[in-house]
């Protein structure tokens, strides 16, 4: 089995697989390999389901674990919904000398989550907020999309120069909104490994102080939680690339040990 993890990148809504690359560089440098995916729900489909997102999720890391890699899953915001409900009965067995544990086969290892929130089981993504979306977002029955009604630059970028924030703007994808609707298939993935958390202190999109309150509820609920804080906007890995790649670094040598 290799010593380094395999990391597996999730983004939130409306965001493709491009945005890691400035931290994938980053962590390959560091001999990490790193495989990132867009969510279905995020690549202009209305009709993809929360369990499509989920099984894009699973297939990225069992392409990791069954070659007995394995895998520290990074996720961001909404990618935190669907990740942690991604990797029940992929993580290592409570141990049991009664059980063989299979050593040919690699396991989730732990969660590096940014500005994201804890999934509960059978709770849908929406559910979290009351069952609407928040006012800067609008549910648009008629297309199947979530659509954004403020100035997206600013509520994701706003700490990137303008050009670069609009660049990103222009990458974005409509966001399905079924998914965020349906809670069958979420779960409480964080209480079975450790996490480390990466909160954004400068957030518009996830305000710092709602952060702060999902982390204590994670750990009231007996979460492992250690967390870490950069002054960024709620895309870290785009406007503090270096910052984000210390805090993976750090999060995968714990998880090691």
């Amino acid at each position: 089995m290799s010593s380094k993890p395999t990391l597996v990148l999730v983004p939130g809504a409306w965001h493709i697989a491009s945005t890691w690359n400035k931290i994938s560089s980053l962590l390959e440098a560091q001999g990490y390999k790193c495989s990132s995916l867009t969510l279905p729900s995020a690549n202009s489909n209305p009709s993809a389901t929360y369990l499509d997102d989920i099984n894009a999720v699973r297939d990225a890391i069992t392409a990791e674990t069954t070659q007995g890699r394995d895998v520290v899953l990074v996720v961001h915001s909404y990618g935190g919904h669907v990740g942690n409900s991604a990797i029940k009965g992929l993580t290592k067995p409570k141990q049991d000398s009664s059980v063989p544990t299979n050593k040919s086969s690699g396991f989730v290892v732990g969660v590096a989550m940014i500005a994201s929130g804890f999934p509960i089981t059978g709770v849908a993504f929406l559910d979290g907020f009351g069952g609407k979306p928040p006012p800067y977002w609008k549910a648009d029955e008629e297309t199947g999309f979530l659509d954004l009604l403020v100035d997206i630059r600013e509520l994701f970028y706003h700490d990137l120069p303008i050009e670069e924030g609009e660049y990103w703007v222009s990458k974005l994808e409509k966001q399905a909104l079924r998914p965020l609707t349906e809670g069958e298939h979420s779960y409480a993935g964080w209480k079975d490994v450790p996490v480390w958390f990466l909160a954004t202190t400068e957030d518009k999109a996830l305000p710092f102080e709602a952060q702060k309150f999902f982390v204590q509820t994670a750990r009231d609920a007996g979460a492992d939680v250690t967390v870490r804080e950069v002054e960024s906007s709620h895309s870290p890995m785009l406007s503090k690339p270096q910052e984000t790649v210390d805090f993976l670094l750090e999060a995968a040598a714990s998880f090691a040990k």
